[in-house]
């Protein structure tokens, strides 16, 4: 385990060290200490996101959502979203607490359902992860281009990375991924189109630049949406053209833009004749019944109950768990706590230092104490539930195979008890998972309903 010392900020963090814990009193203070214990942040750019972690952030968020004036303009750069996601992502707020506080500001349901259709996406993508793990990293389905995946070139050239394609829309999109941490939902589409079928990069390279940055970065909705723009988990691909970037962003990149003045613009035609020059070999395809048939990924699981193991728990936040009023953290006051920087994940997925602080100010709200331990998530958290004397390890179940891969490690030296935060959606036998019209379908009207009390 590596040394976590002076990463203490608050009285609830505490660090396993044999030496002093020193307050930092800042936010810079706390981003520098952080790219001292990781060193391999120094690679790493040094902005901070100007969204803070932690619920108390969060619901100030939540109490501003208007879900009709999220509908009505949603689309736009400068439209009324909610900013939501990374809260979600990390699970300081929940799928069903969101759609609650929705219904209980309309007095039509239908009023939030735009808005509640949207968080289905993401209650839909973290289903499919549950299902196929590490598939999310697999094209699910053929390219609908008329190119192979062999077609497409594995990495993200540097101008791309660095912000520097003289096109002002897609820089402009690199800078404010890199400096913010962030990125509206019409901006990840049109970059990953551009990158994808203007470029002919594999969607897989953007999807990881993509993960190194957002701070809501998760491979689920990351990575399947990737999909669905490049068109290997949808029927076609989704592509835009310049009167439609010029709509949602009232212009402002195409009035500073060199190729807007020199009409070279790559997107400067109708949807027509983008297909012909995207897709030139569509029309030489074969016959579209002949692509193969998308993967069955079977029934949903359904969550059972389980008993409650007696004896002494540890807590086991994680990183899709930082909602410091969980049932399962308040429902056990007194237990131990413990939170694990996996360092190889951390570092393979070259995870940059904006979200690294945005999680540790979601960490500094929980109640109680959290040990904060760093190095193999499975071998922490014995090394945490031995010198607390404890029965069984307890944690909010997720979809990640990281996750569920440290769990599995450790269940075969101490029981592994997974918690169910209230669902989104009513469990059913199954859910068609081929599509979110099919998941839809079946999810509407119990994703439409307030959670109902216990």
């Amino acid at each position: 385990m590596q040394t976590l010392d002076s990463f203490h900020r608050a009285s609830n963090l505490r660090v396993v060290t044999n030496q002093s814990l020193k307050p930092l009193p800042s936010r810079k203070d706390l981003a520098s200490t952080l790219r001292a214990v990781f060193p391999h942040l120094s690679a790493s750019d040094d902005a901070l996101s100007p969204r803070r972690g932690g619920r108390i952030a969060a619901e100030a968020l939540l109490a501003l959502v208007n879900p009709q004036s999220y509908e009505r303009s949603r689309n736009y750069l400068a439209g009324d979203v909610t900013r939501l996601s990374a809260y979600l992502r990390h699970g300081v707020l929940t799928l069903a607490e969101v759609r609650d506080a929705l219904l209980r500001r309309v007095t039509d349901p239908r009023h939030a359902g735009k808005l509640i259709n949207e968080l289905a996406w993401r209650d839909y993508w973290q289903r499919v992860y549950l299902q196929i793990g590490e598939g999310v990293w697999q094209d699910r389905e053929q390219y609908k281009t008329g190119y192979s995946a062999t077609d497409y070139e594995a990495v993200l050239p540097s101008e791309i990375l660095d912000g520097t394609t003289t096109l002002a829309c897609v820089d402009g999109f690199a800078h404010e991924l890199r400096d913010t941490g962030y990125l509206h939902n019409h901006a990840r589409m049109w970059f990953a189109a551009y990158v994808v079928h203007w470029r002919k990069i594999r969607w897989q390279a953007g999807a990881r630049w993509f993960l190194e940055h957002l701070i809501d970065g998760d491979e689920a909705s990351n990575n399947l949406s990737w999909q669905w723009v490049a068109s290997t988990f949808a029927s076609k691909a989704y592509i835009f053209n310049r009167e439609n970037l010029e709509r949602y962003t009232n212009g402002v990149y195409c009035r500073t833009c060199p190729h807007a003045q020199a009409r070279t613009c790559p997107f400067d035609q109708d949807y027509e004749g983008l297909e012909q020059t995207l897709f030139p070999r569509l029309k030489f395809a074969a016959n579209p019944t002949a692509m193969p048939t998308p993967p069955s990924f079977g029934p949903s699981i359904v969550r059972q109950r389980l008993p409650s193991p007696s004896g002494k728990p540890l807590l086991w936040v994680h990183t899709d768990s930082l909602n410091p009023k969980s049932p399962m953290l308040l429902a056990h006051p007194d237990a131990s706590a413990v939170f694990i920087w996996d360092t190889a994940w951390l570092m393979k997925s070259s995870i940059a230092l904006k979200r690294i602080v945005f999680m540790t100010e979601c960490l500094e709200e929980m109640p109680g104490t959290i040990e904060l331990r760093s190095g193999d998530v499975a071998t922490e958290l014995l090394h945490a539930a031995k010198a607390s004397g404890v029965d069984y390890i307890l944690a909010q179940r997720t979809p990640d195979p990281r996750l569920q891969a440290a769990a599995l490690a450790t269940q075969n030296h101490l029981p592994v008890v997974w918690y169910d935060p209230p669902p989104f959606v009513e469990e059913m036998r199954a859910f068609d998972l081929k599509r979110f019209s099919r998941y839809w379908q079946r999810a509407q009207t119990s994703a439409m309903k307030m959670t109902p009390s216990t």
